[in-house]
């Protein structure tokens, strides 16, 4: 039998890429029909003002990121303990009790903003698990050659679902409130039965220290390496300004005025233009200066911000989410690339946890942060300036991190000299 040539060639690796597809598409449409309800719900039912609600979209986010932070360390561990296949099946089977309820509450009319904020927490503390899980289980079906495209085919099927997901949410929405969870419901089902139908399964770790040990062994291997330190810092503070995504409904209703299946096309223009991105690095994969590259790749991502939040145009606020969305594109293949081929396999589920919480704590924090520069400058002054400050971190972690502007291949020696001749 000939060696794999690409990843999709690969049995589990193909199951591992259905099932990312299917909950992405899953919980991204069940996440914009959530924020929009709570908007809505803020203004129509409560009579909130657009900052007041506004602040209630941030405060979402911050619901989210609670039960994400405490349970990090916890997932991390579980997932180089136990069986991944079923951890993250555990944790999707969350998701989908998440979708039934909704279901019910929308169907038979007992939606309220307490039960909306309440499973909000509960998708906060499900996806803690699903993603350590997930990405720890790719190195372990792939060979070592193939995982940075196996990296970026990845990244296809999680940004494609999170465009056909909002889209879908959107207009499903606009047709009766309770299908986009019924749809959700239906997706979880089938990714569920994808991750047990996965044959590998990765030995058991030979370790049996304490849990806290374990935990700080993975936080100590992120503190070690200068270079995957900042990646991960650049990140978290990078998008924790310049968020836009927590405000889309706020745009949708009140400043471009385009309605729910507006909505559901500006929450997935970022993932429209993460997707196309992901499909070029998935034939041709960055090898090569990456860390400045990365650098760039957050610049753009605050300027598209910063335009987005200026603009009264619909084409043109489609367009520059689509650019935040393929630059953040480039950052993230970068980290998880380094995170996957620099971190040993017993280790890989608590780094990649590590990893997980900087992407959480800059989303939902940055939801948060929006929301309450919302309640003082409206959501448009609140993004404006949110895409200002992510330039401005770029340009401080550059001088903070030279590793970064030094690092020429993911290899583990950064300061090696460029291979080409």
């Amino acid at each position: 039998m000939h060696a794999p040539t690409h990843p999709l060639q690969v049995r589990d690796y193909r199951l591992i890429w259905l099932a990312r597809f299917i909950n992405t598409a899953a919980t991204t449409a069940m996440v914009v029909v959530i924020g929009a309800q709570v908007y809505q719900l803020a203004r129509q039912q409560y009579g909130m003002s657009e900052g007041e609600a506004a602040f209630l979209l941030g405060l979402l986010g911050l619901i989210q990121f609670v039960p994400f932070l405490l349970l990090t360390p916890i997932a991390g561990v579980l997932a180089d303990r136990m069986d991944r296949r079923h951890l993250a099946a555990l944790a999707v089977s969350v998701d989908l009790t998440i979708g039934l309820a909704l279901a019910a509450a929308n169907t038979w009319n007992f939606l309220s903003l307490p039960l909306l904020f309440a499973l909000a927490a509960c998708y906060g503390a499900a996806r803690v698990f699903i993603g350590p899980a997930i990405s720890a289980i790719t190195p372990n079906v792939v060979p070592a050659e193939l995982l940075p495209k196996a990296i970026a085919t990845s990244s296809i099927a999680w940004q494609s679902a999170a465009v056909i997901g909002p889209a879908l949410g959107g207009f499903l929405l606009a047709e009766d409130p309770a299908m986009p969870y019924w749809f959700a419901s239906a997706m979880l089902v089938l990714g569920i039965g994808s991750l047990l139908a996965i044959r590998h399964r990765a030995p058991p770790a030979a370790e049996a220290d304490h849990p806290l040990k374990l935990m700080g062994e993975g936080a100590k291997f992120v503190w070690r390496e200068r270079f995957l330190l900042g990646c991960v810092t650049l990140d978290l503070f990078a998008v924790l300004l310049g968020g836009a995504t927590a405000m889309l409904p706020a745009f949708a209703y009140d400043v471009l005025h385009v309605g729910d299946e507006g909505l559901g096309l500006l929450r997935a223009a970022p993932a429209a233009g993460a997707m196309l991105m992901a499909i070029w690095l998935g034939f041709r994969p960055i090898a090569r200066n990456v860390g400045v590259k990365m650098l760039w790749a957050v610049a753009v991502y605050g300027l598209a911000t910063l335009i987005f939040g200026l603009s009264t145009s619909f084409p043109l606020s489609m367009a520059m989410l689509a650019l935040l969305g393929a630059a953040d594109a480039i950052s993230v293949f970068i980290r998880n690339t380094l995170v996957q081929l620099n971190t040993p396999d017993e280790m890989r589920g608590r780094v990649s946890s590590i990893s997980g919480l900087a992407i959480s704590a800059s989303n939902e924090l940055g939801e948060m942060q929006s929301g309450l520069a919302a309640a003082f400058l409206g959501a448009v002054g609140a993004v404006a300036l949110g895409g200002a400050g992510a330039i401005l971190v770029t340009a401080i972690w550059a001088v903070l991190f030279p590793e970064l502007i030094r690092a020429k291949t993911f290899a583990p020696q950064y300061r090696q000299k460029d291979p080409s001749p």
